[in-house]
Parts: C-alpha cells; structure tokens; sequence
C-alpha cells in the first residue's frame, strides 16, 4: 500500500532554515506530481508547494514563495521542501501528498514551530 514517512521537522527560530523530507513507497515514485501542504492549530490545510512528476514545472503558494523550494530525487523515492528566512506563521503541521488512482495519500506530518 501507498505509504508516505514525513521527517525533518523542529524548532527554529525566526529567520532560519529547515528541510524536510517525505519518504514514499507502494507506488511508483517518479509517475505522480506531488505536493507539500501545512496546517496551523485551527486554520484549514493549507497548500504550501507542487512539482509535476518530470520535476518541474514547481509552484508555491503566495505565503511561501521565494523562501521555500521543493524538489525530488526519483532515485530515493523521497521528495524534499527546503524552507529559508522561517517566520512564526510558518509554524504548522507539515503534511507531503500523492494521489493516486484518484485517491489522496498523506503522510503522518512533521511538526515545524518558528518561535525565539
């Protein structure tokens, strides 16, 4: 089954960097456009950042744009979010997505918390 194992998650403070990683297996890695998405204590998911299958083209949502950057390597099945210059209202539940088939796959999260 499809499985998706999210690390690299933590404290830190303004102004810092983070990455994160997203481990998938039960599927084929490289045939599936994947996404990054977050979700803060009471606020709806939010979508945080899209790279097609081939790689690119990539997207971002308003808020991250500019300091985040997602990317993959197909050859250890794990996508990636670099995150840069850190606020406090990045701080959320970071989830990585796949669909497919038409059903939607998430992994566990990772907690990201930006605070001095």
């Amino acid at each position: 089954q499809v499985q998706l194992v999210e690390s690299g998650g933590g404290l830190v403070q303004p102004g810092g960097s983070l990455g994160l990683t997203c481990v998938g297996s039960g599927y084929i890695f490289g045939h599936y456009a994947r996404s990054w998405f977050r979700q803060a204590p009471g606020k709806d998911r939010e979508w945080v950042a899209f790279i097609y299958f081939t790689g690119g083209p990539v997207n971002y949502g308003d808020s991250v744009k500019g300091r985040y950057a997602i990317y993959k390597d197909d050859t250890k099945q794990t996508l990636y979010l670099k995150m840069n210059d850190l606020k406090p209202e990045d701080t959320a539940m970071y989830y990585c997505h796949v669909q497919v088939d038409r059903v939607d796959y998430w992994g566990q999260g990772t907690q990201v918390s930006v605070s001095s």
